[in-house]
């Protein structure tokens, strides 16, 4: 799945799936301004399951559900997809599209990758 997502778009800089208490991820090499991989390590581990936690607890109260998260860090931005199984956790170029390149990640997941 990682490389799938990679293929979709040029501005991907970091793809990582958290799958069923399991954590992969893999970064481009030679990215102006990236996280350390410990650092990447512990956002998929500890920040962005809290993150989803609390917004999607948010959202099923009145907003009709979470669909996905973005996040805009001075560096770059970060795509968050809420799964079944755990989420898909995207790094995009901070001169790209988050929303578009997201909607294809989301896209591809929900076709490829979700019971």
């Amino acid at each position: 799945m990682i490389e799938a997502i990679f293929r979709l778009s040029e501005s991907i800089r970091y793809v990582a799936i958290y799958m069923n208490g399991q954590l992969e991820f893999q970064s481009k090499a030679n990215t102006l301004g990236a996280s350390s991989s410990e650092s990447d390590k512990y956002e998929e581990l500890l920040v962005n399951p809290t993150l989803l936690k609390l917004t999607s607890q948010r959202g099923n109260i009145d907003c009709g559900g979470l669909e996905y998260l973005i996040v805009r860090y001075g560096n770059f931005f970060q795509f968050v997809l809420p799964t079944t199984w755990g989420h898909v956790s995207v790094c995009i170029e901070a001169d790209a599209d988050p929303m578009q390149v997201g909607v294809q990640v989301q896209a591809l997941v929900q076709a490829e990758y979700q019971p």
